[in-house]
């Protein structure tokens, strides 16, 4: 009988591991250590196969496993055949293919699920990787969402002595962690996406630049990096070719600024993590001077499908310019919150109420932040929004890394703006004025507002005017966002209460 057990950093913290041990104990064999399917509600997730089929079991505490094993059709925590459970049969998974399938470590369980065809394929024509990753409309996965082609054909047509390959994988946006889901669960993946790049743009070394508190995404990157290396899909002839590309892993301090490309870059030489001016660009002047990919884990995953199923099966998905699947992060007070991959397009209040199934508390859901600390707030009017970049834009949103944190009726919005300006005064980088002294003033004109001092809600749209145009790079010019939408949205919160926000210790 085979049996999974996830490793993943979420499963591990609800109990997997003492999960793992038990099954190890019962059948004198340890269990295989997959990624999680995404569903941390029912996390730690035992699968066993029965007759060829995977069922579920959760969420399952290392005394619920004797009796599993005894009787897994009759058990009361049996769910079922995995695939056939709503959640994954609903989803358009892509980029999360393997994960939650395969042992992330083992190079020939990644194989035997279509792992390296994509390489293979950009291998044999190299001069077509530019042109397939621009035709499938992959677009940065990190917030911005640049077309991630256009990027890389920069790069390639940049005339330098070396070139780079940076993997952004300091995921710090709260409600988020797709990022770590991939290096955990699939990170050859990430590799195999990473030498594809190399080879586009003729880089012969990448990094993956990953935070300090994800030592589980750490240790597999590391660990699969090694693996790779030694069966040639990375080192000085790729799977036999005359193409050459290495990478290693190197860990952040935790700055959140440093999500930031140029913030990362200058981290990645050694130096204080604060942003640069631009231009020039990173992909003419990244790491060390020379032109430099830097894309998100998300998108660089995302590549080894492309090459391995064509631009047009990946842009036959989603809507407007907003093309392919998105995972999706669901967090905040919500029934089933997870990682859910799937084609743009969904409402809003589609993921919400139908994915999410509502508010774990059971009270009506007031507001949903999409885009991370520095997403804009929306209210049930604006659910009907599709999820896509242009369309969340239109609304004053961003998409971002695709993060949705859920807050029910009782969230007071006057508080969660004063958050986001406090965030942003502790994480600036101190680089430019309306980022480092315009959110120390917003928390101040905030708690102004919140003693009573009506005549300060003028000043703080003022204040959010001109950070969110004059600051350097993102963390100043999106902390506007939640401001400005709690104040539009939610203005009773502000005017009507006079709750008393007290200042920060």
């Amino acid at each position: 009988m085979r049996i999974w057990v996830p490793i993943d950093a979420a499963a591990r913290a609800l109990g997997a591991d003492e999960v793992a041990e038990a099954v190890q104990r019962e059948m004198g064999v340890a269990p295989t250590r997959n990624g999680s399917r995404g569903m941390i509600w029912l996390e730690p997730l035992m699968e066993l196969e029965i007759e060829g089929v995977r069922h579920g079991f959760g969420p399952v505490a290392a005394v619920d496993v004797t009796a599993i094993l005894a009787d897994p059709r009759g058990h009361p925590l049996a769910l079922g055949p995995v695939e056939d459970l709503p959640w994954m049969k609903r989803q358009t998974r892509l980029t999360f293919a393997r994960v939650g399938v395969i042992d992330p470590l083992s190079l020939e369980d990644y194989k035997a699920h279509g792992g390296l065809e994509g390489l293979k394929t950009a291998l044999a024509a190299p001069e077509k990787i530019v042109s397939e990753v621009t035709e499938s409309g992959l677009r940065g996965r990190g917030g911005a969402g640049f077309p991630t082609g256009i990027k890389w054909a920069t790069v390639a047509r940049a005339a330098a002595d070396r070139k780079y390959i940076v993997c952004n994988a300091d995921e710090g946006d709260s409600g988020t962690f797709a990022d770590r889901m991939v290096m955990e669960g699939d990170p050859f993946t990430l590799i195999e996406g990473m030498a594809i790049a190399g080879i586009a743009v003729g880089a012969v070394q990448g990094y993956v630049y990953i935070r300090s508190e994800y030592p589980d995404a750490i240790r597999a990157m590391r660990a699969a990096i090694d693996i790779a290396r030694a069966a040639g899909v990375l080192g000085p002839s790729i799977l036999g070719s005359a193409h050459a590309f290495d990478m290693e892993v190197r860990v952040g301090a935790g700055a959140y600024v440093c999500g930031e490309e140029t913030s990362l870059l200058n981290s990645l030489e050694g130096k204080r993590g604060i942003v640069r001016a631009k231009p020039p660009i990173p992909a003419l002047e990244g790491f060390l001077g020379r032109p430099t990919v830097v894309n998100n884990v998300l998108s660089l995953a995302t590549v080894p499908w492309i090459m391995a199923n064509g631009a047009a099966a990946y842009a036959a998905h989603g809507i407007g310019r907003s093309r392919g699947t998105m995972p999706l992060q669901i967090a905040g007070n919500v029934k089933h919150g997870g990682l859910f991959e799937v084609a743009f397009g969904l409402s809003l209040g589609e993921i919400v109420d139908e994915i999410g199934g509502g508010t774990a508390s059971g009270r009506p859901v007031k507001a949903v932040q999409v885009g991370g600390p520095l997403g804009a707030y929306f209210p049930r009017a604006l659910f009907d929004t599709p999820f896509g970049y242009e369309e969340f834009a239109g609304k004053e949103g961003l998409v971002g890394h695709a993060g949705i944190v859920i807050f029910d009726d009782t969230a007071d919005m006057l508080s969660l703006a004063r958050f986001a300006m406090e965030f942003c005064a502790i994480e600036s980088c101190g680089k430019c004025t309306p980022c480092r002294i315009g959110s120390t003033r917003g928390v101040e004109t905030i708690d102004r507002i919140a003693g009573g001092d009506l005549e300060a809600i003028p000043i703080l749209s003022d204040l959010c005017n001109t950070m969110k145009w004059g600051s350097l790079c993102a963390l100043g010019g999106f902390a506007p966002y939640p401001v400005m939408s709690a104040l539009t949205h939610f203005p009773d919160d502000f005017t009507g209460r006079g709750v008393r926000v007290e200042a920060a210790e």
